[in-house]
Order: C-alpha cells, then structure tokens, then sequence
C-alpha cells in the first residue's frame, strides 16, 4: 500500500478515519485505499461525472415471463434480455425495484410498497439456476419440476401468490442450511420474515416483547427459517450479481429503481424503526393526474434521527442497491428535499410538506454513486420546487422527461430540441398511459371506472382528446404514431432515451393506475409477447434502429 498523501490523510482526520500524517521527518501514516476513494470523492466537486450519451429499455421484470420462467419474469429473464438489449446497441436497462415485500401468502404485488429496500424480492429467483439444483438427485429435481406451472399457466395477469407458493415449495425442497458468518442487518431481515410467518405481516401488532430487533426477538424466531431467509438472499445476491455481468460492455448496465418508502408494518420499518417516522404516511398532493392526491400508506425516513445517526441507514441501503447496478433511479427524487406526509384520520388532500436536509442526502448519493461509478436519475415530475431540477443538472444528476410532460406554460408540447439534456427522456412511465393507451383514451376510462374523476367523463375525454390532437401534430402524418413518438425522443439532446415494450408492442393498460387498490390489477399487466418472442419482433427491432440512429 502506497502512502497517502498528507493533504488526504488530514481530510481523512477530518472523518475521523486517520489522526495523523508525515511531513518532513515524521512518521507517515498509511490510509486503507477504500478511505482514500471516500477521501478523494469529498475533496472532488460534489457532482458525478457526465452521463454518457446512451439509450435503452425500461422493464417491469415481472411482465417479462419466458419460457423458462414460472409465470413472473426473474433474474435469469433480466439477464436474457439485458444481454439481447447490449447486443442491438443499447446502454441502459431501467427495471422496476426489486425490493423485498413480505414474502408470505398473499404476496403483495407493487414493487413500491416495499417491505424492505435492503434486500431483495425472492419470487425473482430462478430456481433451476441454483446450485443445490444443479447437485441435486434426480428423484428431488423431478419433485421440483412437477411444482412449475405447466403449459398454458401464462394468464392475462401475473398471479403472484400462486407462482410464490409453487416457489416457496420447490426452493424449500432444495434449501440447505448455512447461518455462518451472517451480517447482522440480513440476520435481523430474516429474523423479521421468520416472525413475520408466525405473527402475521405487521410487526405492530406481534407481541410487546417482539416489537424491536434483540435478544428476545432472535431466540423466539423459528432458526431453520431465518437460515431459509438468509439462504435465499444470498442466492438472490448472487443471480442479481450474472444479471448485471450481463450488461458488461453497456455503457450504463442496469439501472435499479429505489422507491420512495417502506411497508410502516414491515422489516425495514422493524429493524430501523429509530429513524423511521412512525404513524405518518407519505404521498402526493393533488394534481392534475391524480385530481385527489394521493396516500401511498407508506413511511420514511425521520429526518432528525437520520441526522443524529449520521445517515447511516441511508447510506448502507444505497451501497447494497449499487452493488448490483450500473444506475440508480431514485422514484419521487423530489423527497430528497422534502415528502407530503399524511398524519392519521387525514385525506391524501389534508397532508402537509415535511423538510429533509437536501445537501446531506444528495451528498451521501453522489458519493455512494461515485464509488460505484453508478448514474443517478431522479423521478423529478409532478409538483416539484425549481431548486430540485436545478440541483439535479448542477451534479450531473439526470432528470426526467416525458413526452406527456413535456410542456409549455400554456400546456402545450415543448419541441423535443428544447428538452433537458441532462435528462433521461422516455415517452411514459408506469404511473402514466402507455402510448396506445393514450392514443385510445384508456386512460379516461380506467380512471372513471375507477371512481377517479373530479369531473365528468365527457369533459375529461374531450381534454384527453385535445392532448391528443396536439401530439399528433408533432408526428410525421405518414408514420404509425407510436414508432414516431420514439423518432421524437430521439430528436430530444436526453443523454438517455428510453423505450418500454409496453409503449412499443401497443399494450393499452397501464402497468400502476394510482389511486387506486382493487379498483384497477396494478402491477399485474404482463407484456403481450413472451421473451423468445419480444426479442423477435419488428417494432422492438424499429425502436433500436431509431434510438441507435440519433448517435
């Protein structure tokens, strides 16, 4: 190891890393080579490196079902289409979050209404790429086999619970207990998931003595299945680790989404409940998407305890998602600042806005970001303060752009050459209509059957058809308008242009209709076409010519 140099270790001193250092005739003290990157990324501009000039795929990997997957996309299908995405030239893989929820029955289908953001959503495993399969007997993989869904099972929806109880039963068959060496914040994960099958999801309602990670906690969890939790993790880690090897050569790889919040019941909210606000759930207020607010029942961070503990519970969920990641899309990025929170027996339109330490927390992001050489895009849409998107373009944080967004202040479409270039741009997002859904007007009818609308349908329709009068005039008359909505985001300077096969295969239903529970199947839209096929066909091949056209 090199010595380091004094201006480096006196920084680290700062930090209380190091104490002293050499000058002329003194001892000299050697800093660990981790501590002079950290050191380094304090003494660098706060702002990341500029992003490359890229496009790729956006993904919701549990629409993205093959042949050889048990009905809900997994990692294997993540790393299929990743490396077909780099093979066509693309950069980038935006995919959905894949946090943990409580892996009981029923599992609970959106993947933003997490149970935990430091670990990792289990259904997604594929279960023929472990190695306990790989080694096992012919009589137990023939038990395994007969568990996946047959032929046929793809249905119009993705059925999380039955897939997870076929899963649950194969991986359970193949487990092999191992507790060595478990890193105190996936032991208390397990221990979370172990109780949370004996007591029910909602760590409030367990009994007293079980409420709080400690001693009472981890000898009344069953041990075989807080070794069964930690077992699948680690393979979770290890599949999540072929999928990113997946995107070498891209110039991004795989970006992963961090949502906004976490399950108030769930293991997060139980294991860092001290910097967890408790009773207060977060939202949005009113808007014209979403003409009610919205109330996503989920908690977050308490800002003066994150302070106090030096945000450290913050820094380590961001390291454990950059591990396994080119990007990092940061959902809601406007929190960072500040949340709508919505205090108990209150509407979604009865919230107030709670403030964050801005320059702390985009602080700990760019400096995890710059260790792993990761982009950062913040989800800046919606009600959001000037001083975030400018923020966001001064540390070479990517914004977002969306077609229906991108407007003037009399509402109308901004020309694509006027769009952000510190942006990544894309046509929709999942909280919004796809582009067939946009052309139709399935956005106005899914929203007025689902009680949504704060007035009538026929207004509504005929500001929907407005819009939709007003884009097409930005389209070429003489091209099929959704493949020239993607020719207009490759006219935008965006240093990342984004297309989701929803968009392109023509899917009407939106993957997240917010607002709403039972009303709408959020997060259970498949796409159309399986894998072997989507990869095939025409439209996808159009977009990447399109995309890989504009340089």
């Amino acid at each position: 190891m090199q010595p380091a140099d004094p201006s480096l270790v006196q920084a680290a001193a700062i930090r209380g890393v190091a104490t002293s250092y050499e000058t002329a005739g003194h001892r000299r003290v050697d800093i660990d080579p981790d501590v002079v990157r950290d050191v380094m990324a304090l003494l660098e501009p706060d702002a990341l490196p500029p992003v490359p000039r890229t496009w790729g795929w956006m993904l919701q990997l549990y629409g993205v079902r093959s042949a050889a997957s048990w009905g809900v996309g997994d990692f294997a299908d993540l790393a299929a289409f990743t490396r077909w995405a780099a093979s066509t030239g693309a950069g980038a893989v935006l995919v959905n979050p894949l946090h943990a929820v409580a892996p009981v029955d029923p599992m609970p289908a959106s993947p933003y209404s997490p149970s935990s953001r430091r670990f990792v959503n289990p259904l997604y495993l594929r279960v023929e790429d472990l190695p306990e399969y790989a080694a096992a007997p012919a009589e137990l993989k023939a038990r395994v086999d007969a568990l996946r869904p047959g032929p046929g099972a793809p249905a119009d929806l993705v059925d999380y619970n039955s897939v997870w109880r076929a899963k649950r039963a194969a991986l359970e068959l193949l487990f092999i207990p191992d507790l060595a060496d478990v890193e105190p914040a996936l032991r208390d994960f397990a221990t979370y998931t172990a109780l949370a099958e004996a007591h029910g999801v909602d760590w409030r309602q367990w009994p007293e003595e079980l409420r709080r990670p400690g001693a009472a906690a981890y000898e009344a969890a069953d041990a075989t299945r807080v070794a069964f939790h930690v077992w699948l993790q680690r393979h979770c880690a290890q599949q999540l680790a072929a999928a990113n090897a997946a995107a070498a050569g891209m110039s991004v790889g795989i970006v992963h989404d961090l949502a906004v919040g976490i399950d108030p019941g769930g293991a997060d909210a139980w294991t860092l409940q001290d910097v967890i606000a408790q009773g207060a759930r977060v939202g949005a207020p009113p808007d014209a998407f979403n003409q009610q607010g919205q109330d996503w029942g989920l908690a977050t961070w308490r800002p003066d305890r994150l302070a106090a503990t030096g945000y450290t519970a913050y820094r380590d969920l961001l390291r454990g998602i950059l591990a396994h990641a080119g990007g990092l899309r940061v959902d809601h990025v406007a929190g960072l600042w500040r949340l709508w929170w919505i205090p108990p027996g209150r509407g979604a339109a009865g919230g107030a806005y709670v403030h964050y330490d801005a320059a702390a927390m985009l602080g700990v992001l760019v400096e995890e970001a710059r260790r792993a050489g990761a982009v950062v895009v913040g989800e800046d849409l919606g009600t959001v303060e000037p001083v975030v998107t400018r923020t966001l373009q001064e540390r070479n944080i990517l914004g977002s752009a969306v077609l229906w967004f991108t407007r003037d202040d009399d509402g109308a479409f901004v020309p694509p050459e006027q769009w952000p270039a510190n942006a990544m741009a894309s046509v929709s997002t999942h909280d919004l209509p796809t582009a067939a859904g946009f052309l139709t007007g399935e956005h106005v009818r899914a929203r007025d059957a689902a009680g949504l609308l704060t007035r009538p349908v026929a207004e509504e329709q005929e500001a929907a058809d407005a819009d939709r009068a007003a884009l097409l005039k930005l389209l070429p008359q003489d091209e099929d308008p959704i493949v020239a909505m993607h020719r207009l985001l490759a006219r935008s300077p965006c240093r990342i242009l984004l297309a989701s096969p929803y968009d392109v295969l023509g899917e009407v239903r939106q993957p997240n209709l917010p607002g709403t529970s039972e009303q709408y199947p959020n997060w259970r839209i498949p796409l159309p076409l399986p894998l072997e096929k989507l990869t095939e066909d025409p439209r996808m091949l159009a977009i990447a010519e399109i995309f890989n056209s504009a340089g």
